[in-house]
């Protein structure tokens, strides 16, 4: 199984990797796919229905944006938000869309992207139907797509018949891990950290320098979203007047530094407001780097930051090694369970997250493999049950508290490994194991459609 550290960090854009890059991802696709097909000039207008967790809070995650702006053209990672906005409007305004290669299409998203509150497609939870129809109302094409966590987005056929490629089977990787005890009996026998094991598959289908290159490039996005969070106040769009408070936060520690008036426990307080700065842009709809998803994009970036900022002996050139092993362990709960709110709870999420976190933290200061597989598994196993309730579908309450907790449980698990020789009960996949069982069992309404848990206990106005 190979699943490449820029498929785990991707560039995209806020409010969340499944509901609006997936989404987005989707629509492109589905006009390369129209564009190709034998009936292309025929079509005169587009039809998108969202299903399950896209319908439910697709509107707080912006989703029917996301598609427009997918059908013309757009990508997550390339988007020009300016320019972007003007093509928008005007599509509002005309009702048509205009793509090279096929004819003028009627679409208008107010009424031609349509949420379905019925049962959720068989496939996923995050699931999306397009059709392309005639003058005279005639199917021509239709594909449906599913958004399955992380901006990673298949088709129906692909999520009954995962390709080789897809898999990332047909890869001939030197360090084949599917499994944590794989991976440790690799790292064992190689004698080589995982993430020189994970450097070594990369180098499969990336030249070295891409990949040193690459890499500081990814966590330089993710240190300016932590600076833009730092560096804006005011309320943030989707109606809960939720005020950000990142910037103040951080005014505050910069005043205390040095001095005698802060607690001890004050870096906590730095792990929090470093995760909360990236979380209130993606809120927002900024520029974010799925870690592994961007509800949780909050946790690994601060995590890292804080090891830059605030740890002793830290070493820039780390980074690599850092990112790197927390792919690993991305790629591991991915590949074995989920990182999908909508199909797993927030454990996917933010727990996943934090085991990256953790395991990353871990390698940089120095713990062995061992070692690295015990934080993640500290850090993951106290995530185990978490729900995904966001109020008004929005990834503000309690999303973005709830990464700084996981930053803080992410450094807390690294330090309990490291205390150890890296031996302890429950070995890591078990711990996936269980987050997945545990995904399964959970009701509906905890995943991710705002139907339940603090979506519908709100305070009395």
């Amino acid at each position: 199984m190979f699943l490449s550290v820029f498929d785990i960090f991707k560039i995209g854009i806020g409010p969340s990797s499944s509901h609006t890059m997936g989404p987005m991802t989707a629509s492109v696709q589905f006009i390369d796919l129209l564009r190709s097909s034998a009936t292309a000039q025929q079509a005169t207008k587009l039809r998108v229905t969202l299903y399950g967790s896209l319908a439910f809070t697709g509107k707080g995650h912006a989703t029917n944006r996301a598609v427009a702006l997918g059908l013309l053209g757009y990508t997550p990672a390339e988007i020009d938000p300016d320019v972007a906005e003007q093509k928008l409007a005007e599509l509002h305004v005309t009702g048509l869309l205009r793509r090279e290669g096929l004819p003028a299409l009627s679409f208008a998203p107010n009424t031609d992207i349509i949420f379905n509150y019925g049962p959720p497609l068989q496939g996923h939870a995050n699931g999306l139907v397009f059709e392309a129809l005639d003058c005279h109302a005639n199917l021509l094409l239709a594909e449906t797509y599913y958004s399955i966590g992380g901006g990673f987005v298949v088709t129906e056929q692909e999520l009954k018949n995962p390709s080789p490629k897809a898999s990332g089977k047909s890869i001939n990787c030197p360090y084949p891990f599917e499994k944590s005890v794989t991976m440790l009996q690799m790292a064992k026998v190689s004698g080589l950290s995982i993430a020189d094991m994970k450097r070594a598959n990369e180098a499969m289908v990336r030249s070295p320098i891409e990949v040193e290159e690459g890499i500081p490039r990814i966590w330089g996005i993710m240190n300016s979203c932590i600076e833009r969070g730092l560096s804006h106040d005011g309320e943030l769009p989707g109606g809960l007047k939720v005020r950000r408070r990142a910037q103040k936060i951080h005014e505050k520690l910069e005043r205390e530094r040095g001095s005698n008036s802060s607690q001890p426990h004050v870096i906590a307080d730095w792990l929090s407001v470093y995760a909360m700065a990236v979380n209130e842009e993606n809120a927002a709809g900024g520029q974010v780097v799925t870690a592994p998803t961007n509800g949780a994009a909050g946790v690994v970036p601060a995590v890292l930051r804080y090891y830059l900022d605030h740890c002793s002996g830290a070493r820039q050139e780390l980074v690599s090694d850092f990112m790197l092993t927390a792919a690993a362990i991305g790629g591991l709960i991915k590949h074995n369970a989920s990182i999908s709110g909508a199909e797993a709870g927030c454990q996917g999420e933010v727990g996943s997250a934090a085991a990256m976190a953790a395991a990353g933290l871990c390698a940089v200061l120095g713990g062995t493999p061992e070692q690295i597989e015990n934080a993640a598994e500290i850090a993951l196993e106290h995530h185990l049950g978490m729900t995904c309730d966001p109020v008004g579908g929005l990834v503000q309450v309690p999303c973005i508290e709830r990464n700084g907790i996981g930053a803080m449980k992410a450094v807390a698990a690294a330090s309990l490994a490291l205390r150890g020789d890296g031996s302890h009960f429950m070995p890591l996949d078990n711990c996936i194991e269980a987050m997945r069982q545990t995904g399964e069992d959970m009701n509906t309404k905890f995943k991710e459609t705002s139907l339940g848990g603090l979506a519908v206990n709100l305070p009395e106005c």
